[in-house]
């Protein structure tokens, strides 16, 4: 039986994607080649390539002066290609400290310019979304991370800024609809609810570029993967074409309304449940949750073991917390299906 997967990630694909994909791993489109072993400079792999670019400007409606790449690396590389890219010596960047990964971004900058910690959630376990804080005049970009992955928040409302918005929008990325225009970056590991690990996405306001007067490597400047179209060198073909095959399935959908709209019928079932659970309790603040990553604990905690166990038998797979919070964490992406996490609230209910 197929298991209930509601690891934070590697995580879910739709199973249409799963199947498509491992079709094309034996014959990619009668081709008579695995899109494993074609080339990237075939007319079929340069037609994925185009296909993928063309649905993120579609999704997020892009403006022409945005250009999207598929890069390698992880979100991780861009903490620092971001500040290499943008940032020149002396130059003041502004970062929002929300958890692990805001904070592995925050180490990076003093290699290429100056960093201030505007404002911080640390001091109760990131387990809120930061609303006061003043954004200085001499920033060059505002660093921000629009999911928690770990604690569970997720910022409800972007805020106005009169300079460039950069955002690792890794574990929230097309579940629901945003102003792409206020963003000067936007980047994600596709691993979270984009594709397989292997490629990462980025979107880059253009006239943001070469300003820095920096000699960048040539494989860590964004202009250089501008220049050929994510095709400088050997991209990761296959999980591409598999995030190309879930962008077309989330235009299926209905794009990034249907998205949200569905994301948050899961989460609000999820959430009721441990609302009125006398046993469990929520993790993150109420008014800064997670639509993506449902963070809890049980009040008891010596019945976790046990509660493990029940997840077990049910299939559920993937609901124990991270290390540094502790308890449970259901991430519930894109293809998560309702029925599945109607399976973990029944067995909540149980216990």
């Amino acid at each position: 039986m197929k298991k209930h997967n509601f690891s934070a990630g590697p995580a879910i694909l739709p199973q249409s994607v799963l199947a498509q994909a491992a079709e094309a791993v034996k014959d990619f489109e009668g081709a008579g080649l695995s899109i494993l072993e074609m080339s990237h400079r075939s007319p079929e792999f340069s037609a994925v390539m185009a296909e993928a670019i063309s649905l993120v400007r579609e999704l997020f409606e892009l403006p022409d002066n945005y250009k999207v790449l598929f890069l390698t690396g992880g979100a991780s590389s861009q903490f620092y290609m971001v500040p290499m890219n943008l940032l020149s010596d002396g130059e003041h960047s502004s970062y929002i400290n929300t958890g692990t990964w805001s904070t592995k971004a925050i180490k990076e900058v003093s290699n290429f310019g100056t960093v201030e910690e505007i404002a911080s959630s640390k001091d109760q376990n990131f387990s809120y979304y930061p609303k006061e804080y003043t954004i200085p005049e001499n920033t060059k970009y505002l660093h921000l991370t629009s999911n928690n992955t770990i604690f569970g928040t997720q910022i409800k409302e972007f805020p106005e800024t009169k300079v460039p918005m950069i955002c690792d929008m890794s574990s929230d990325v097309f579940s629901r609809r945003i102003d792409a225009s206020k963003f000067g970056v936007i980047y994600a590991g596709a691993q979270k609810n984009l594709g397989p690990a292997g490629t990462t996405l980025v979107i880059v306001r253009e006239d943001l570029l070469g300003k820095t007067e920096r000699n960048i490597p040539t494989m860590l400047d964004y202009r250089t993967h501008i220049a050929k179209d994510s095709m400088f060198n050997t991209p990761p073909a296959y999980p591409i074409y598999v995030c190309m095959l879930t962008l077309r399935w989330i235009k299926e959908q209905g794009g990034l309304q249907a998205m949200e709209a569905k994301n948050e019928a899961k989460a609000n079932l999820l959430y009721n449940e441990i609302d009125s659970n006398p046993k469990f309790e929520g993790v993150a603040a109420k008014e800064d949750r997670s639509l993506m990553n449902v963070t809890f604990v049980l009040k008891d905690k010596s019945q976790e073991a046990a509660f493990l166990e029940k997840c077990e038998a049910a299939n559920i797979s993937g609901i124990k917390g991270h290390r540094s919070v502790g308890g449970f964490r259901a991430s519930i992406y894109n293809a998560m299906p309702m029925s599945s996490v109607q399976v973990l609230v029944d067995l909540m209910k149980a216990f």
